[in-house]
């Protein structure tokens, strides 16, 4: 019990990205899905809405629930929405591949694109979005 005590203080913040990403990718999908087969909406457009979606909610999550940090709200959210975008012209792209040069399935390569952009945006976001600065390294310094 106390290996576990310790695996979940050293891996919290993955964990829980880990989960609150299941579920924005849940949503992502959930909300890319309604808009490509119930309204038809062109692929590459969809995911644009879909990732938007799943950008706020994550956001939102992992400030609030994750790394609990409320401070510089509109500067943590500007990075996290350009880390999130940057993720969109990655997920566009492996769809754009996917799809039109690869002729695979719309859905199955949506997947495909959730899970390798998300890698990237957990460490960009924990060490940049939700870095807090160590009081005590600037006072060991002066």
């Amino acid at each position: 019990m106390e290996l576990l005590k310790r695996l979940y203080a050293k891996f919290r913040h993955l964990i829980l990205y880990g989960i609150i990403g299941s579920f924005t990718a849940s949503l992502d999908f959930l909300v890319f899905t309604l808009l490509t087969r119930v309204l038809d909406i062109n692929y590459l457009v969809a995911n644009c809405i879909s990732v938007l979606v799943g950008i706020t909610t994550s956001f939102y999550l992992n400030r609030n629930y994750n790394f609990k940090v409320n401070d510089k709200t509109a500067q943590r959210f500007s990075i996290f929405l350009a880390v999130g975008l940057t993720g969109l012209l990655m997920s566009n792209l492996i769809l754009w591949v996917g799809v039109e040069k690869m002729h695979l399935n719309e859905s199955i390569t949506k997947l495909a694109s959730i899970v390798l952009v998300v890698f990237f945006q957990f460490l960009f976001n924990k060490f940049i979005t939700f870095r807090v600065k160590d009081d005590t390294s600037l006072k060991q310094n002066h």
